[in-house]
């Protein structure tokens, strides 16, 4: 889901648990906004999310979220963590859930730096479409969030449905 102009989060996971920490994230991000009267950075997101994993680490949410977000320099941020909210920070890209061994292989072998945004769209929906293809239980389809400066673009690919 969308948190502001600058943050994305993706989940992987049981789907309550998606839903209940969603949730939460989308209240304690209203309330950073009315108390500090501006939106929640990029930095500041992640540890939120890392820190409310961590307070459930006995009775932890099910779910491994993908950060992705630009800082307010312009320079992107990419954080992953498990379920109980141990961050990992890279340059290129993370993966997560049900299909992360074939899109990480993927990923190492298509994936360039210093892509446009029109390659970079090019990368992750092929990565992406191949990685479902290749798992019965990742779904019928993914979608690509493409953020740049000037704002987000939201693509739905379709994959294959037997």
């Amino acid at each position: 889901f969308q948190v502001n102009n600058r943050i994305l989060v993706g989940f992987s996971g049981l789907a309550t648990d998606l839903q209940t920490l969603e949730h939460r994230l989308r209240m304690r991000c209203n309330m950073y906004k009315l108390r500090e009267e501006r939106e929640i950075s990029v930095d500041a997101f992640g540890n939120l999310v890392a820190s409310m994993q961590y307070e459930k680490r006995f009775g932890n949410y099910f779910v491994e979220p993908v950060i992705a977000g630009m800082r307010e320099d312009g320079t992107p941020y990419l954080m992953s963590s498990d379920v109980i909210g141990a961050q990992c920070f890279k340059d290129d890209f993370v993966v997560a859930g049900d299909t992360a061994e074939t899109l990480f292989g993927m990923c190492e072998s298509v994936y360039r730096p210093n892509l446009g945004p029109e390659d970079l769209f090019e990368v992750l929906s092929q990565c992406l479409l191949s990685g479902v293809d290749r798992d019965c239980l990742a779904g019928w389809g993914a979608t690509v969030w493409i953020m740049t400066k000037e704002g987000v673009r939201e693509t739905h690919l379709k994959g294959r449905m037997d």
